[in-house]
């Protein structure tokens, strides 16, 4: 008799590994000042229009989807792509299963160009290394770095865990590991 197919969410609560993916994601859940970065973009991000139309994605979406391609150096075909590959990535975006407004690459270009435009990615980056400084955290082109200076991710060596609380031996490259 041919087994049935688990539903996706069941059969992710059921799973007894977490892997390095997902528990990069829920450190990075955990330390990233979201409200503050959502408050940047915001009086930037497109409305809804009276016109109609299609709605824009939500902004915290595309804002987590935005921070995916830089951890994992991912171009915009490759971040739609990751996304439908990606259980993980796609709950970390705050995608629920089986909807179908995964952003496509145009809409994360656009998005891009947004931030861009309005010179936000560097202000998304200061408000990042500010509240990671508050904390004891150095962030340098994009890697989280230990009091000392040394890269914390992908070491053999766990962090100073006063140094960088959020930082464990994770590599966001490795794009073998997936949920």
């Amino acid at each position: 008799m041919p087994k049935q197919p688990a539903l996706p969410r069941l059969s992710h609560t059921m799973k007894k590994k977490v892997t390095r993916r997902e528990a990069f994601l829920s450190e990075m859940e955990a330390v990233v000042p979201w409200t503050r970065l959502l408050a940047l973009i915001e009086p930037h991000y497109p409305k809804a229009g009276p016109q109609g139309g299609r709605p824009p994605m939500p902004l915290e979406v595309m804002l987590r989807v935005h921070f995916l391609q830089q951890w994992y150096a991912l171009s915009d075909p490759m971040a739609e792509e990751s996304l439908h590959d990606s259980e993980a990535m796609r709950h970390f975006a705050g995608i629920e299963p089986g909807d179908d407004r995964i952003p496509d690459e145009t809409t994360i270009l656009n998005f891009r160009h947004l931030l861009e435009r309005h010179g936000l990615t560097e202000a998304l980056f200061a408000a990042v290394n500010t509240h990671l400084a508050d904390k004891g955290i150095a962030l340098r082109s994009g890697t989280p770095v230990d009091g000392e200076g040394a890269s914390a991710m992908g070491s053999s060596e766990p962090p100073n865990s006063i140094d960088a609380p959020f930082c464990a031996t994770i590599d966001p490259l490795d794009q073998s590991l997936d949920a």
